[in-house]
């Protein structure tokens, strides 16, 4: 069964948003590689402390876990343990798949609701040293499990009607 141009339009814009957020990890990356070189210098030629730069890596390397989710779910290659499921028979491994993509779907819910609820309280706070409010801090996460939530319930509705999911092993551009 091939999903039609719809299907196809909506798979490319969760690639295209996938891809932009893997785009801006990469960026941060380099960021937070950037700021502990440069604490590094800081700290042991010029004897300085830059409390800053830490806050700001600090937000790199969670923003860069979280932007990451969405691409390596719409590409299945997310941590799993697969192995029974691949023992089974295509019907059988087929409902395996749904009710792990389920389970998914059910944790980046509970997640966005968790982020709500602590968000609700804690939103206008900001970070100690930079003063980054906190629903600043928190927007990778949120995008990330918003994206993740779509993602699944694409490859849910792949599942349903009988396409197949995307290949793991696909290469990234």
């Amino acid at each position: 069964m091939t999903g039609g141009p719809a299907n196809t339009a909506r798979t490319g814009m969760l690639e295209a948003s996938a891809t932009a957020c893997r785009v801006a990890a990469m960026l941060l990356l380099a960021l937070m590689c950037a700021l502990v070189v440069g604490q590094v210098i800081g700290r042991n030629l010029f004897d300085t402390g830059m409390p800053w730069a830490d806050e700001l890596s600090r937000f790199c390397g969670v923003a860069i876990v979280f932007l990451c989710i969405p691409l390596l779910g719409l590409r299945g290659q997310h941590v799993a343990v697969d192995m029974v499921p691949m023992m089974l028979p295509d019907r059988y491994r087929r409902w395996v798949s749904f009710s792990v993509e389920l389970l998914v779907l059910g944790f980046a819910g509970l997640a966005l609701w968790a982020l709500y609820a602590f968000l609700g309280r804690a939103w206008k706070f900001a970070t100690p040293t930079l003063g980054i409010p906190n629903w600043v801090f928190y927007a990778p996460a949120i995008i990330g499990f918003a994206l993740l939530a779509v993602v699944t319930m694409t490859r849910l509705a792949a599942l349903l009607s009988g396409r197949p999911l995307e290949p793991s092993d696909k290469a990234l551009p």
